[in-house]
């Protein structure tokens, strides 16, 4: 891609000493890391081995970097735009959290704008022209906007260097479903000239790394994986006999917890459970603040900005509180009801304790509350008349493929239905998304009907692994063993010993696990469910990961004696 008024040829002398792209030697890279580190974080900072390493990948390739909340992924960035030079793009989920990057970033000193849905066109237009002249280090926005012609058409001008994708997980718990648009994010990277990807987030399972590497289309990537362990967070459960008697538990707990006056999030399921369980606190004495998806832009942003300025000390939220909220002294964490995911779960319990002093988190729950969680994972995909009239035009197309406005047009379907169709279609590998912003069908001449069979099988597939991901949820909650070794091999980690700071190992029932046939990680073949991953194991199970059919908890025993796993 031609940079703006052939700066790319004018700068490649310059370019080719630039620690961000692979170019140059050694000497000028490292040099050229240490002032960016300089820059971003002052003297004398040292970065951490995950950060470096990270760095140093992303000189040469794509990169994912999965690391633990406050382990610094956003001076990731900043000093990976630094090195890069031209227009960093960062593709953020939220427009809350757009907002308070875009803040940090000018902060550090760095020129950021923002185009999202709340801004007004001129505003909007006005942030795309600082881009392409240059007068911006990085543009936030969301996956839906780079997909916009509009944007790809402004950014065409633009010296793209580097895509950042923050809060990559979002790309596996909401892209087959409910952002498709996060399927096209490697294309439109490529589009407007992005040398490099980076992927980043805090917590994702061995499962999400790959939805992560695959569906954001990075290169021979290089994945990163720091320890994502906290301990100084105590996890426990408590069992509840229904939702009326976890409600109040819940509310015993937050109120024992406040009368130090101490910081806390509270997690519910539901908006109708965020006011019931704020009032009931606020009929404890209580003043909690209320989020969730259903307030006004503005009415979010002022409880997100108040607490993490310190005015406000308590939420009663649903899930969508919390991503980029970076408050250090949160000590507790509560949920009422399990997440849709331990992924999930981890995230957000990983919003205590960030300033390393001691916190806990507990989850209530009752043996239904992960019925919610199914219900999400049951997600429907396209229309088989919507597939049946989108397939055929882009087969018509050939080669030359269509924009997303000729295909709209074409299949006389709405922009937001062309998006979910869109995404299904690539995801199960039958169209691809081009770097000049086309798609184009890669499978034949399948017809519609077929292609529609496909979408189900692949939706069943998705159901499955999404069930058992709930699964692992409720074994979470109901296991007597170390909840910590169990959530983090699940996560991807290897932890044989008992943590010394669960409400398991408080009672005496947590075991350690040495010696065990089966470890972490280890690629196993299974005669029924085929090749898998091993995901977690204990004294008496073996959990594994299977490629179609999700989460299988296996008895020790019965393996053993029935040979029924090999490794792969």
């Amino acid at each position: 891609m031609a940079g703006r008024g052939g700066r790319r040829g004018r700068e490649h002398e310059q370019d080719e000493q630039r620690a961000g792209t692979g170019a140059g030697r050694p000497d000028d890279r490292r040099e050229a890391l240490a002032a960016a580190v300089v820059e971003v974080l002052g003297e004398g900072a040292v970065l951490r081995d995950a950060q470096r390493r990270a760095l140093e990948a992303l000189a040469h390739a794509d990169t994912l970097l999965v690391a633990r909340s406050g382990a610094g992924k956003t001076a990731v960035y900043q000093i990976a735009s630094r090195l890069a030079g031209g227009l960093t793009l960062v593709v953020s989920p939220l427009v809350a959290l757009q907002r308070d990057q875009a803040r940090t970033l000018a902060e550090g000193g760095q020129r950021a704008g923002l185009v999202n849905s709340t801004l007004r066109a001129a505003e909007q237009a006005e942030a795309l022209r600082a881009a392409a002249a240059g007068d911006l280090d990085l543009l936030l926005l969301a996956p839906e906007q780079l997909a916009r012609p509009a944007t790809t058409e402004a950014l065409a001008a633009a010296d793209v260097r580097l895509v950042v994708v923050d809060e990559a997980h979002v790309v596996s718990d909401w892209g087959h479903d409910f952002r498709p648009d996060y399927l096209q994010l490697g294309a439109a990277a490529r589009a407007a000239g992005a040398e490099r990807l980076l992927a980043l987030t805090a917590t994702a399972s061995p499962a999400v790394r790959r939805d992560v590497v695959e569906r954001l289309g990075l290169r021979d990537p290089e994945v990163v994986v720091d320890d994502v362990d906290r301990p100084n967070i105590h996890l426990a459960v408590r069992a509840a006999g229904d939702r009326a008697a976890r409600d109040r538990a819940v509310v015993d707990e937050v109120v024992a917890a406040c009368e130090g006056g101490c910081c806390g999030i509270v997690y519910v399921q539901t908006r109708a459970e965020v006011d019931a369980v704020a009032d009931a606190l606020e009929r404890r004495g209580l003043a909690p603040a209320r989020y969730h998806g259903g307030l006004s832009p503005d009415e979010r942003y002022a409880v997100a900005d108040l607490f993490l300025d310190g005015t406000l000390d308590l939420v009663v939220a649903t899930s969508a509180f919390g991503m980029g909220v970076d408050r250090p002294d949160v000590r507790f964490v509560v949920h009422a009801g399990p997440s849709g995911s331990l992924d999930a779960y981890y995230q957000e319990v990983g919003r205590a304790g960030r300033d390393g002093e001691p916190a806990w988190a507990l989850l209530v729950h009752t043996g239904t509350d992960s019925s919610l969680g199914r219900f999400h994972a049951s997600g429907g995909g396209p229309r088989t008349s919507t597939v049946r009239a989108v397939v055929p035009a882009l087969q018509r197309a050939g080669e030359a493929g269509l924009t997303r406005a000729e295909l709209a047009e074409e299949a006389d379907v709405s922009p937001r239905t062309l998006s979910r169709v869109l995404g299904a279609l690539v995801q199960v590998g039958v169209a691809a998304p081009a770097e000049d912003g086309r798609t184009r069908w890669v499978d034949g001449d399948a017809t519609g009907t077929e292609v529609a069979e496909v979408l189900a099988a692949e939706r069943e597939r998705r159901r499955r692994l999404d069930e058992s991901a709930v699964e692992m949820v409720e074994r979470y909650a109901g296991t007597d063993d170390c909840r910590r070794r169990l959530l983090l091999e699940l996560l991807g980690e290897e932890h044989p010993q008992r943590c010394g700071a669960c409400d398991s190992c408080d009672a005496g029932t947590a075991r350690d696990v040495e010696d065990a046939a089966w470890r972490s990680g280890q690629r196993v073949r299974h005669g029924r469910f085929g090749d898998g991953v091993v995901a977690s194991v204990d004294t008496e199970t073996v959990t594994v990961l299977f490629e179609d059919e999700g989460y299988k908890t296996l008895g020790v025993r019965l393996v053993e004696e029935h040979d029924l796993l090999e490794s792969a």
